[in-house]
């Protein structure tokens, strides 16, 4: 028994259940800010988009670190971290996320970015409604993907 893949395994499903708690507080804000026209709504739209991605980059972290037995380092270390979870490594695991799935997050890792260095006040409606729009239906994705793993994990798991 692999200890260290169930317990990876049991990790990823409690950090699903937080990041949908997040994808709905995305998505009432918008509708707040929709229905208001306030701004700071939209504040609080690109802190939870900010740690939408950030909680999934805490995946990728976990598995970088306790399947693959390394983290990409230097200044693109989130760029290179993603593109890892879209490959796999053979006799290790398979691919964590699809090629779609990775074109989608690299989106919400570059926004991530931007939140990170922009003023919020500097922040455009336009620019966040498409990440905004498509977030349910790529967390569904996602979700999805990272169960198929998960069940991946927990027959590693049991079998070794």
């Amino acid at each position: 028994m692999n200890r260290k893949y169930l317990a990876l395994a049991s990790r990823i499903k409690t950090e699903l259940s937080d990041i949908e708690a997040v994808v709905k507080r995305i998505t009432g804000g918008w509708e707040r800010l929709q229905a208001t026209g306030d701004d700071y709504y939209l504040d609080s739209v690109a802190l939870n988009l900010h740690t939408f991605y950030s909680a999934l980059e805490r995946i990728f972290t976990l598995i970088a670190m306790d399947i693959d037995g390394a983290i990409p380092e230097g200044l693109s270390w989130h760029q290179d971290l993603l593109i890892q979870m879209k490959v796999e490594i053979k006799k290790i695991r398979p691919a964590v996320l699809s090629q779609e799935t990775y074109q989608m997050l690299d989106e919400y890792r570059a926004f991530r970015h931007v939140v990170r260095n922009v003023y919020t006040f500097n922040l455009s409606c336009d620019k966040i409604a498409p990440l905004v729009n498509n977030i349910e239906s790529l967390f569904t994705r996602f979700k999805r993907e990272m169960e198929q793993f998960v069940r991946f994990l927990e027959e590693a798991g049991e079998s070794n």
